[in-house]
């Protein structure tokens, strides 16, 4: 089992940047990839970026490309997600997850998932 606690999230304005935090415990030792996904009000949970277990490659949601940034500290045991440039539409819940493949994309390739941190964008 893992756990996984994100922080880092609050009210920022729109322009401003802002970094995720996820910290794993658990069974770390194991290699995940991690991703982060985001549910406003009222619509699905939508993919947001990954990073697969050697932190060699990423991928990023076309929304988020060039503003979003994905990268892990397995020393640490933690992800981030740096976000540049936030927009209103940016405004969610942002969830951490952990996958057993080296590489996930979607929500079902996931097996752990945090409890999420909350971001909201002012205009």
């Amino acid at each position: 089992q893992v756990q996984l606690v994100e922080s880092g999230g609050g009210l920022v304005q729109a322009g401003d940047p802002l970094t995720l935090s996820c910290a794993a415990s658990g069974r770390t030792s194991t290699a995940y990839a991690m991703g982060w996904f985001r549910q406003a009000p009222g619509k699905e949970r939508e993919f947001v970026a990954t990073i697969n277990w050697s932190g060699r490659s990423t991928y990023y949601a076309d929304s988020v490309k060039g503003r979003f940034t994905i990268s892990r500290h397995d020393i640490k045991n933690t992800a981030y997600l740096q976000m540049n440039s936030l927009k209103p539409e940016d405004t969610a819940v942002y969830y951490c997850a952990a996958s057993l493949r080296t590489f996930a994309r979607t929500a079902n390739d996931y097996d752990y998932w945090g409890q999420g941190t909350q971001v909201t964008v002012s205009s």
